[in-house]
């Protein structure tokens, strides 16, 4: 039996803007196998897995064996091609509802879309047990529908994450039909997501695609690398396109073709343009602009502005999974990267001759 299996990155770091949560696991059955419950199959293979998430994915459709939906108890046989949609990763805590003010941009039954402020978690984790967006949507949902217990919350509707230090929209699922038809299309690469970024430098060309796998750091766990010839990683495709030019920054609009943990902030690093203020990748300090007094207080006033990478996930576009239409939305950038933008815009107005001579 071959086995391929795709996971996304491990869940002990916030992620990157438009990180799927849901994995996709695939086998292929060799001509030898013996007839076998799937649910018991699958079992022994996905690890984390539990005979009641299993059946859970399984009742929601969420596991397809040679492209159609089966029952719990399909036996397995010989050939059959098995893709699996779902979150195996153990629950890592309790979500307990709480009230707070989400800025919910669209709503109807099937699909939440939230503007989530920077400096908010997406959810319960280590060291943030509490006041993250999912706390919050949970509270919402329990006004909606008092019925839903705490039991049904943990990860409820989620399927993808913007880490906490980004801005921007972010869906979630209402029903499990939701949840099944946003993860395969978030997994399948059919959402559209653009994101404004401002980034060190003057980025050389127009435009571009950026094509290299993000993975772990060799030496620092917590950080994500680039790895151009693909010997480690995932694979990772972004698309950016230069907005606006200041000379020692660069407002740039990115569109990714897959979900990598910090995709964006590792690949435009990778191409030499960290984000601004990222510090995780080296854009905390100036890497752009001669270092004398003036220049340094702007941009540390610059950084207090916007005391995080400057990203906001701006638009999300996807297939409507009650209506099946295409819909889309947009948000604005945050306040925070629309004021150190127009000071970079005012900024360079006034010393064009010296950035013509840097």
């Amino acid at each position: 039996m071959t086995q391929d299996l795709e996971q996304d990155g491990e869940m002990d770091t916030q992620p990157e803007a438009g990180e799927e949560l849901f994995e996709r696991f695939s086998y292929k059955i060799d001509k030898g196998q013996d007839p076998l419950r799937i649910d018991k199959f699958l079992m022994a293979r996905i690890e984390g897995a539990t005979r009641n998430k299993l059946q859970r994915s399984i009742s929601n459709e969420m596991v397809l064996v040679n492209g159609k939906p089966v029952k719990s108890n399909y036996k397995i046989k010989p050939l059959d091609e098995i893709i699996v949609y779902s979150d195996m990763h153990p629950d890592e805590t309790d979500v307990v509802p709480e009230q707070m003010d989400l800025n919910i941009v669209f709503e109807d039954d099937q699909v939440m879309l939230i503007n989530k402020p920077a400096g908010m978690v997406v959810h319960p984790g280590s060291g943030n047990y509490s006041g993250t967006l999912l706390n919050g949507a949970a509270w919402h949902l329990q006004q909606q529908n008092p019925a839903l217990s705490e039991d049904n919350l943990p990860r409820f509707g989620m399927v993808h994450r913007i880490d906490k230090n980004t801005s921007g929209l972010l869906i979630m699922a209402k029903t499990d039909k939701a949840m099944r038809h946003l993860s395969k299309q978030f997994f399948d690469h059919t959402i559209e997501r653009k994101y404004i970024a401002l980034v060190w430098g003057d980025v050389k060309e127009d435009q571009g695609t950026i094509v290299a796998h993000v993975g772990r750091h060799e030496r620092l766990r917590k950080l994500f690398a680039a790895f151009p010839e693909g010997e480690r990683g995932k694979d990772a495709i972004t698309h950016y396109r230069v907005l606006e030019r200041f000379g020692y920054v660069t407002l740039v609009q990115c569109i990714l073709e897959t979900g990598r943990t910090h995709q964006i902030r590792v690949h435009m690093k990778h191409l030499g343009h960290p984000l601004f203020n990222d510090d995780f990748y080296g854009g905390d300090r100036i890497v752009k602009g001669t270092v004398y007094t003036k220049y340094k207080q702007f941009v540390e006033n610059c950084f207090s502005i916007c005391p995080r990478q400057a990203l906001h996930a701006k638009t999300l576009g996807f297939t409507h999974p009650g209506t099946g239409e295409h819909v889309f939305f947009e948000t604005e950038l945050a306040e925070d990267m629309a004021a150190v933008i127009e000071r970079w815009r005012k900024y360079v107005s006034t010393i064009g001759n010296r950035l013509k001579e840097d």
